[in-house]
This record gives structure tokens, sequence and C-alpha cells, in this order.
């Protein structure tokens, strides 16, 4: 019996490692297809677990939608690049830096 437990434990802790690993590497399509079918999964067991509420809130999850990849305006790779001189970035020759 012991040993039926221990193969449960471990399969349920790579389970949800995958699971894990799909979510979180995963495209956002992906994602949200995650969340609306595990607030589905939650939604369809009984009521007196009290999974409802959290069921519920992994659906508004899946409804918003989610920012760019910089977590900015979702509009990645379509502006003008900035000019090359712009930049904040301070250049030093070697030459110049001295030893101590």
């Amino acid at each position: 019996m012991r040993g039926l437990l221990d193969e449960f434990l471990v399969g349920g802790a790579l389970l949800a490692s995958i699971i894990y690993a799909l979510y979180s590497l995963g495209p956002r399509r992906l994602r949200r297809g995650l969340l609306l079918f595990a607030g589905t999964l939650l939604r369809l067991l009984p009521a007196g677990l009290g999974l409802q509420r959290f069921a519920l809130r992994l659906e508004a999850t899946a409804a918003v939608k989610t920012a760019g990849a910089c977590g900015g305006c979702d509009n990645c790779a379509t502006e003008n690049p900035p000019a090359a001189g712009s930049g904040g970035e301070v250049r030093i020759p070697v030459s110049k830096v001295g030893k101590r």
C-alpha cells in the first residue's frame, strides 16, 4: 500500500511540474486555455469542496487580456527604434582607463 501511495505522489508531482512548465513556457493562448479548462474542471466538482470561488477567479484571470512581452503596450516591434546617438550609454575608450 505504501508503494502505491509513493507512486501516486510522485506521479502527481510530475504532472504538476509538466502543467507548470506548459503554463510558464507556453504561448499566451495556451495559458488562457489551461486556465479556462482548470476553471471549468473545478466548477464541475461538488460545491461542498469550496472550490467554486477559486474556479471563478481562474475563469476571470483567463478572460483578462495579457500584456505584451515587456508588460507594456502589447505592440512589440512595431514602433521606430530609438536613434543611435540618443541612448544614455557613455562610451569611454579603453586607453583612457587608468590602472590602479
